[in-house]
């Protein structure tokens, strides 16, 4: 009878502490993102104050060769100069057809506004200025834009300039590699060769033993093949966002690698292209509570995949 009761009491200890687990991962689990009706809109040079619908990733008709999404919160004061070196290079490619999607993350200043009059400079391109009700954060920003793009590829490129936009057109040959008949593929610029140079060295000691701690973690995680997850220049064929977009949950600053594990789990191939890179100041990074954050966030995403509370989409048939 002792030794039941101990196995009893075992049982009912192990049972309460994985309901008490499961419970704090629902809780700590972000909602699903539901766009609201304003936010399917977006306002332009052509039509400044009546709202107008954007297009879908459903379609698998693509209208212009690329979209490139730029997501934006309280970025007024760097978003000109980066906009300015992503129009110099696109204009400097005539036969690419393209169009710009900012999507204002729920900016507390005049982003929205900066970005529409930085449009009027250009009358004859097709930029679009989306704005968010809220903050959701990066990654929520990313997957608004790129749910809503029309291109036959589609690039999201952080506001601050920080990437080379020149370095698209790696970018874009890489793609042209592993991309056949525009089936899912992706390319990711990486700064994984600057490691060694001034742009890294020069970080603080604290950024860059964190940097090194992620690097550990995202090995465990299941993403340990590429070497730089976090790079804010990103390129992918319309299929793969297809594939992958309308699944990705996290909204944070790490919802990069939940993409790059979601392209795993399909297939999808992802080729890695060395990018100049250099810092910018204004980082909206909080190096400490930022990166616990980015460790809860990578345990809640590993451990909702493996539950099966997460899913991907079914791989497509091999003729598409």
């Amino acid at each position: 009878m002792g030794d039941l009761t101990i196995l009893y009491g075992g049982l009912s200890l192990l049972a309460a502490a994985l309901i008490s687990f499961y419970t704090v991962l629902v809780f700590w689990s972000p909602e699903s993102i539901v766009p609201s009706e304003s936010e399917k809109k977006y306002l332009s040079k052509q039509s400044p104050s009546k709202p107008l619908p954007l297009g879908s990733i459903r379609s698998d008709v693509a209208e212009v060769d690329l979209t490139v999404v730029i997501p934006a919160y309280n970025e007024t004061s760097r978003l000109p100069d980066m906009f300015t070196s992503t129009m110099n290079h696109l204009s400097s490619i005539p036969k690419r057809t393209y169009e710009i999607l900012i999507v204002d993350d729920g900016s507390t200043d005049d982003t929205s506004e900066i970005a529409l009059k930085l449009a009027t400079q250009y009358p004859d391109c097709d930029i679009r200025v989306v704005t968010l009700k809220k903050n959701l954060g990066k990654g929520g920003a990313v997957r608004h834009g790129m749910l809503h793009g029309r291109g036959r590829r589609l690039l999201f490129a952080d506001a601050d300039g920080a990437s080379r936009f020149e370095d698209l057109e790696l970018l874009w040959a890489a793609m042209d590699k592993i991309a056949r008949d525009d089936r899912a593929a992706i390319a990711i610029g990486s700064r994984a060769h600057l490691v060694k140079t001034e742009a890294v060295v020069k970080r603080s000691f604290l950024r860059n033993v964190l940097m090194y701690g992620l690097h550990t973690i995202l090995r465990i995680v299941g993403v340990g093949h590429i070497r730089d997850t976090q790079c804010g220049f990103k390129l992918f064929t319309r299929r793969a966002v297809q594939q992958i977009f309308p699944y990705q949950h996290l909204p944070t600053w790490i919802f990069d690698v939940e993409l790059l594990l979601l392209a795993k789990q399909l297939s999808i191939p992802v080729e890695e292209v060395s990018i100049e890179w250099h810092e910018v100041s204004g980082s909206k990074l909080n190096v400490v509570t930022d990166s616990l954050q980015m460790l809860r966030d990578l345990l809640i995403l590993r451990v909702n995949l493996l539950l099966g509370r997460w899913k991907v989409a079914p791989s497509p048939p091999a003729c598409q």
